[in-house]
């Protein structure tokens, strides 16, 4: 059941694609589902969806969502 879940996973493009022009939390929220890790610090967070071929993180100061960046997976060790 773990592969299906896998192979069902976005790639980082389709996240970028399904956020484009998003600029609030909720709007990101809303579109993409909960992220897979939120780091806060103070007013800013970062939130980050986990793709297929990598990570896709949003930076949200306040309620705004500001810019995107992808990443690649750590491999498993």
């Amino acid at each position: 059941m773990l592969l299906l879940a896998g192979c069902l996973q976005s790639k980082k493009a389709d996240l970028l694609d399904k956020a484009e022009g998003i600029q609030t939390k909720a709007a990101l929220r809303d579109r993409l589902g909960q992220p897979d890790d939120v780091a806060k610090l103070g007013p800013i967070e970062t939130w980050t969806y986990k793709a297929s071929d990598g990570t896709v993180s949003f930076l949200i100061a306040g309620d705004t969502v500001t810019m995107s960046t992808t990443g690649e997976t750590a491999p498993a060790r």
